[in-house]
């Protein structure tokens, strides 16, 4: 319960942490969970996606989601994605992309990512019929939340435990619990029709790219990075759905 907890009080804006005593030990292992909040998450951005449809465009509906998700999580992710941006893009050398990464200020490359991601998302999303696009949202959330959180499995973490954000550094996720999150993860995908199913190569591939990436620049993954590769991988999964809808109906 307590790890349930600490898995949903840190990926989004439920203060679930003013009623349950939760052990800080449990937020090492928030990513073991990710799936969990992005089933709540992108249940949100689906449920929304679908009620905006009876009132407004496609593109509103879509950018209404959006939204949705970002106040609900925080922008947490959002957040992660600009750090990212603006380290790998202004940095030359490992430290001084950390040091960017840290920086609390917003730069040229965040703005820019941020405002690229959510004209394509929202674009792709609008661009299929409302119950496909309800499925493909919340699918591409829950599984490449999953897809992202083998980050933390395929290298350490950049930083020493007490330049961290958070001051946690995660734990890696056990074989059985892998095992466990896959289910979790893959069953939303069995919303979509068939030909859309092939969206999730596509964030697992943009996952996999971005941690090779990440290896290559840094030596090892930050908080940052984590957001970067989920919101990317998602980003992927919507532009996939929808070329395929587009081409395969």
């Amino acid at each position: 319960m307590q790890r349930l907890a600490a898995t949903l009080s840190f990926f989004t804006r439920l203060p679930l942490w003013k009623f349950v005593k939760i052990d800080p030990r449990h937020y090492e292992r928030v990513v073991e969970l990710w799936p969990v909040a992005g089933w709540l998450t992108g249940g949100l951005s689906a449920l929304t996606l679908w009620l905006a449809s009876m009132a407004f465009s496609a593109p509103v509906a879509a950018l209404l989601a959006l939204a949705a998700r970002t106040l609900f999580t925080g922008a947490l992710h959002e957040d992660g994605l600009a750090d990212f941006a603006d380290g790998m893009g202004g940095g030359s050398s490992r430290e001084r992309i950390l040091a960017i990464m840290k920086d609390s200020h917003i730069g040229s490359y965040g703005v820019i990512t941020l405002a690229l991601y959510y004209m394509l998302a929202a674009s792709a999303i609008a661009s299929m019929p409302a119950v496909i696009a309800c499925a493909a949202v919340f699918a591409a959330d829950v599984w490449s939340k999953y897809c992202a959180g083998m980050i933390i499995n395929a290298m350490p973490y950049a930083r020493k435990r007490e330049e961290a954000k958070n001051q946690t550094i995660y734990t890696r996720i056990r074989p059985a619990t892998l095992m466990a999150g896959f289910v979790l993860s893959a069953w939303p995908l069995a919303l979509l029709p068939w030909p859309l199913v092939l969206a999730s190569l596509a964030s697992a591939a943009a996952a996999s790219l971005l941690i090779v990436y990440i290896r290559h620049k840094i030596g090892g993954y930050t908080g940052d990075c984590c957001g970067a590769v989920f919101i990317i991988s998602e980003l992927c999964f919507l532009l996939a759905a929808s070329a395929l809808y587009r081409t395969l109906g």
